[in-house]
């Protein structure tokens, strides 16, 4: 029998936090709920979960805090819960280091089907990295260079400058996704589908944030963004 997903859910409504965790166990998960973040943090630390659900607003310790906290610490895949799309605690949720966020109130299935969807791209080479094993299997490189970035399909490692540079999974396969096309506009749609693996529309924020993190640590003008129409890696 497979093993079970381990998820921590951290959520202070408790109606809230005990139908979803229902849910998710009849889905097939094991769920770790926490009412607030000081002891989300606490649980994180002691069951090292296969992925984090955390509420925006908790008492103790904000699920933004939180996710800087996990991310300080691990690259387990983080998915924020906001009870509003307010763009303000989405582009925080997703600065302090999360791979997606749902806005409430959800659809069970819609939030099992983003967790599966954020398992898939941390558990499987795809997209960008199929295309870049592909491209070594034909005879190309393994390792790619753009400048003073090396990108090493196999190993999945990056080096600027010869220092190794620290990617969480997301922000790896976005590379490796504009590495596959290098001077090619990608749009964020095309991003969203191959890199988040949403086979519906979803919101370019979650893109347009991650390609910003992703600057600040391979160089600001390593992607250029081509206004109107996405980004591309320079050739």
């Amino acid at each position: 029998m497979a093993e079970q997903t381990h998820v921590l859910f951290v959520e202070d409504d408790d109606v809230i936090r005990e139908a979803t965790q229902l849910a998710l166990e009849r889905d097939g998960f094991a769920v770790t709920a926490m009412p607030d973040g000081l002891s989300g943090l606490e649980a994180f630390r002691a069951d090292r979960p296969d992925i984090a659900l955390l509420d925006v607003m908790v008492p103790g310790l904000d699920g933004v805090s939180l996710c800087r906290r996990i991310r300080d610490e691990s690259t387990v895949p983080v998915i924020m819960l906001s009870a509003r799309a307010d763009s303000i605690d989405v582009v925080l949720g997703l600065e302090a280091g999360a791979d997606d966020y749902v806005t409430k109130p959800f659809d069970g299935a819609v939030l099992v089907a983003r967790i599966r969807a954020v398992l898939r791209r941390f558990g499987h080479a795809s997209g960008g990295a199929a295309r870049a094993e592909d491209a070594a299997d034909a005879g190309a490189a393994a390792v790619l260079t753009f400048g003073e970035l090396e990108i090493d399909t196999e190993g999945m490692e990056v080096r600027r400058s010869g220092v190794p540079v620290a990617l969480t999974p997301t922000e790896m396969r976005l590379l490796l996704e504009f590495s596959s096309a290098p001077g090619t506009v990608l749009s964020r749609d095309k991003l969203l589908e191959r890199v988040w693996d949403y086979g519906w529309g979803g919101d370019t924020r979650v893109v347009d944030v991650h390609v910003q993190r992703l600057r600040t640590k391979i160089g600001q003008d390593r992607i250029d963004t081509v206004r109107g129409f996405g980004y591309k890696l320079k050739a």
